[in-house]
């Protein structure tokens, strides 16, 4: 149980003797207990991020249920002391993982080194940006979705996670159709729909063989542009950045 395994393992509260400012004796020069770090201090640090990725192997690896704190902290070579001073708990940091993933499937979609006016090269780039995402975190998507069954906060994050990037590509595609740039083959959500829906069944076949990479993202670009009305060859690589790097193809509206 995490409740009984945090309890067991997390570290003594101070005695006064221990506490240099309640035993007359002056704290070390820069030094601060773990207790009194702030949030500040945890939120973005080399060893955050390690105990990330190794809590995202860890669930991969061992499933949520069996995975212990004690599994994540000996991934990350920390004691499970150390993985305190950083998350509160197992739930914690699957839900930090969840808002990363998230996160990777929303940048996945801004591809800020492509000319938004470049339709060939946006669906190329944003595909196999998805597909990259998709791929290398599916054990964890698995999770996510099976764990949001009975957890509000995570039901709202997979939410995000499997619509807000279809609601994107659907208005990226009824802008250009207002302006006149496309002519899709039916309307803006369905196409966005159609095209999400495919990028991830090859991204499981990614998952299962990365060489398959290239090729599935060829044949999901091609598909989209059919889709999008758009004819010709799609690219064969991401295109260079023909503009600021803080613009996004597909911004967030």
């Amino acid at each position: 149980m995490a409740g009984r395994e945090q309890s067991a393992s997390a570290p003594r509260q101070a005695s006064e003797r221990d506490r240099p400012e309640e035993s007359g004796r002056p704290a070390a020069r820069g030094h601060r207990p773990w207790a009194t770090r702030t949030a500040r201090d945890r939120s973005d640090t080399p060893v955050r991020h390690r105990l990330l990725d190794a809590a995202e192997a860890v669930f991969a690896r061992r499933g949520y249920g069996p995975a212990t704190i004690a599994d994540i902290a000996a991934e990350a070579e920390l004691s499970r002391a150390g993985f305190y001073v950083y998350f509160a708990s197992k739930e914690e940091i699957f839900r930090v993982l969840a808002v990363r993933v998230r996160d990777a499937f929303l940048a996945a979609q801004e591809v800020p080194d492509t000319d938004p006016d470049d339709v060939r090269a946006v669906a190329y780039d944003s595909t196999a940006a998805f597909i990259e995402a998709y791929a290398g975190h599916l054990p964890l998507l698995r999770l996510i979705e099976q764990q949001a069954q009975g957890d509000p906060e995570l039901a709202e994050l997979w939410r995000e996670i499997s619509e807000r990037p279809t609601r994107r590509t659907a208005r990226y595609i009824r802008r250009l159709t207002e302006a006149g740039e496309l002519m899709p083959v039916t309307g803006p959500s369905a196409v966005a729909r159609a095209v999400g829906g495919m990028s991830v069944q090859f991204a499981r076949l990614v998952a299962e063989d990365p060489a398959a990479y290239e090729s599935a993202v060829r044949e999901v670009t091609a598909m989209y542009l059919h889709l999008l009305g758009v004819r010709g060859p799609a690219p064969r690589q991401r295109s260079a950045p023909p503009h600021d790097e803080g613009h996004q193809a597909i911004p967030e509206e």
